[in-house]
């Protein structure tokens, strides 16, 4: 008996440590396989250019979120003693992430963003309306997944009932206190990740997530919710800057006396258009083309105010310039890649539409695109505008390249506009889609498109993408000479602003802009891919001011101050702080002579500050400027 015990001893000691290497092996293998799987989903393909340019590049920052999948499956396997558990939960935590990603990716050009959880309600009323199949890696990952289920169930722990709960508890408590500890860095850490070099590029983030993965880029985004209360926030110091506004030249002064009329109009009609990609491509030097590209917006410089537009964003994130021209605020204060929509303007707040519906304004927004993009259909409401006509409200419109065209979305302007105007003033702000990336020449008829005739020795798949991208330039312009002809026309003194909202990649890299002299080659998204054409006119003041570059929260101030209108306070401190800088946007200081700097002054610091201390009271705070009155009122 002795010697049979003792013959089973060393194979009863090689099947535990076999069963340990096994357990270590799958424990290891099977995280491993639902982030190569979560990827494949997002990706459509794990080819050479994710493993050259992307995995390898930047990966730190894939190992980061297999690290976090490992750790949390070896938790839960030791918590419960359970491997099929660990399985299941691990397998949807990351696969389904990667689903919802390339779904959305498909659906809005976006992936799976933290702030989406708060729109499942919202995704459900538009999801019968959307045809979605499932993509082969899909498939083939719930195959995958199947099979991997179905193996874990037959997997047990390797130790004794006594032995395994001590081995358990201590190897959970070291696997838990290190997921939490990497978790919270990456979720809550700006500096960590920046040390793993994650670098935010949240304008952007289906770049972002094709750079660092689906786990580490929806993690990392939770950084972008925390707002930190600006020092010294208080009634006093809030007092204190407003009590400085108009010290420096004086109330009264305006900036632009030769526009100011003599008898401002009290309560003018406004128009906001703020044109999709709108920027005038004559500014490239070697490039011509068969026709003149923006001959209304060239004539009308002559009897407007006419400059640049500072912008946040650049190839995409449209609602951030949408949002600090309607606020004042500056996207600049809020952590970076922050979607205000989605994540701040969850109640009523401050804005240009706000202020003007108190004055007895009728408030109109006009979007050629579905209402819940971007929030919108929660955010305007917050902003202060009654009605929100969206694509949804568009009966069988004039579409080209596959979006409502600028032709119809100028006819639904004036249509809002003249069913209000009469019964008194009325702020009209629309946001169009038409000339929306990605560009190509196929998406207009051959006999419709702008044609380079002259170009510094393009590549084709640029001239393509750039006659699309020219044929949409002018036929935005021709919508805005159609809107301008019509309010020629009416009684009602009205206001129209429009400019562009971002620059877009166009064409190999950054080719066009470098064989055109505009960027030196390798110089990336410098501050000239940022300013876009601006014009503010109306139809009972006339002259043409240049206006230089101004911020796209400066937008609505320089409006109201041009034509002499009641500004709330925030917004004369943004006039007021223009003699000191025109713009502090993604790092870049603009100048009051229209240069620009990478650093600030000591007295640009203090305006700096000074903004995000009232656009803080504004958006989070009590707010003290609500019941604010100057000393000498």
């Amino acid at each position: 008996m002795k010697k049979r015990e003792q013959r089973a001893l060393p194979a009863a000691v090689a099947r535990l440590r076999a069963s340990f290497w096994l357990n270590i092996v799958w424990s290891v293998l099977t995280p491993t396989v639902f982030f190569a799987t979560t990827e494949w989903i997002h990706r459509d393909a794990l080819d050479a250019d994710f493993w050259q340019n992307r995995f390898l590049p930047h990966f730190r920052g894939f190992l980061l979120g297999w690290v976090l999948l490992v750790l949390l499956y070896v938790l839960l396997s030791r918590l419960f003693g359970l491997h099929w558990l660990a399985t299941l939960v691990t397998g949807v935590i990351s696969n389904l992430p990667g689903v919802i990603t390339r779904l959305k990716l498909e659906m809005r050009g976006e992936p799976f963003l933290p702030w989406d959880l708060t729109q499942i309600g919202d995704f459900a009323g538009v999801a019968g309306r959307v045809t979605l199949s499932p993509t082969l890696p899909m498939v083939l990952s719930a195959v995958i997944f199947a099979v991997m289920l179905a193996g874990s169930c037959f997997l047990r722990l390797p130790y004794p009932h006594a032995a395994g709960w001590r081995r358990r508890g201590a190897v959970s408590a070291v696997s838990g206190a290190l997921f939490c500890l990497v978790l919270a860095g990456t979720c809550q850490s700006p500096g960590m990740t920046l040390a793993l070099g994650i670098v935010p590029d949240m304008w952007m983030q289906d770049r972002y997530y094709k750079n660092y993965g689906v786990i580490t880029g929806f993690l990392t985004n939770l950084q972008v919710l925390d707002i930190e209360k600006p020092k010294d926030y208080s009634e006093d110091a809030v007092r204190a800057v407003t009590e400085q506004i108009g010290r420096s030249a004086g109330p009264d002064t305006p900036l632009w006396p030769e526009l100011c009329a003599a008898s401002p109009v009290r309560t003018p009609n406004i128009i906001f258009v703020m044109n999709e990609s709108f920027w005038d491509l004559t500014r490239l030097e070697g490039i011509a083309y068969d026709r003149e590209l923006t001959p209304n917006l060239t004539a009308l410089k002559q009897e407007a105010a006419h400059g640049y537009c500072f912008s946040p964003s650049f190839g995409g994130g449209t609602c951030d310039v949408e949002f600090e021209a309607l606020t004042g605020f500056s996207v600049e204060h809020l952590p970076a890649g922050s979607k205000p929509y989605q994540q701040h303007v969850t109640r009523e707040m401050f804005s240009l539409p706000q202020y003007l519906r108190a004055q007895g304004y009728d408030t109109v927004a006009v979007h050629g695109y579905y209402r819940r993009f971007w929030s919108r259909d929660t955010a305007y409401p917050n902003l202060g505008f009654n009605t929100f006509v969206a694509a949804e409200d568009f009966h069988a419109p004039q579409l080209r390249r596959g979006f409502i065209s600028d032709a119809a979305m100028t006819q639904r302007v004036i249509r809002e506009y003249a069913a209000r105007a009469k019964n008194g003033p009325v702020f009209v702000h629309a946001v169009t889609m038409q000339n929306h990336t990605t560009y190509d020449a196929s998406r207009y008829p051959r006999e419709e498109l702008v044609r380079v005739t002259q170009h510094p020795g393009l590549s084709q798949k640029t001239i393509s993408q750039l006659e699309d991208f020219a044929t949409g330039v002018y036929e935005a312009d021709a919508a805005l000479g159609e809107l301008v002809e019509y309010l020629r026309t009416v009684d009602e003194p009205t206001i129209l602003v429009f400019w562009g909202d971002h620059f877009n990649p166009l064409g190999e890299g950054y080719e066009l802009f470098e064989k055109t002299g505009y960027l030196e080659r390798g110089a990336g998204v410098t501050p000239d891919l940022r300013r876009t054409d601006l014009l503010i006119w109306s139809n009972y003041s006339s002259a043409g001011i240049d206006l230089g570059t101004i911020a796209a929260y400066d937008i609505s101030p320089v409006m109201m101050e041009l034509y002499g209108l009641e500004k709330p306070v925030l917004f004369e401190f943004l006039t007021d702080s223009l003699s000191v800088m025109r713009a502090r946007t993604r790092g870049t200081t603009v100048q009051p002579d229209g240069t620009d700097s990478a650093e600030m002054t000591d007295v640009q610091r203090k305006c700096y500050e000074d903004h995000w201390l009232l656009q803080y009271d504004l958006m989070f705070g009590e707010p003290y400027l609500e019941s604010y009155v100057p000393s000498d009122a």
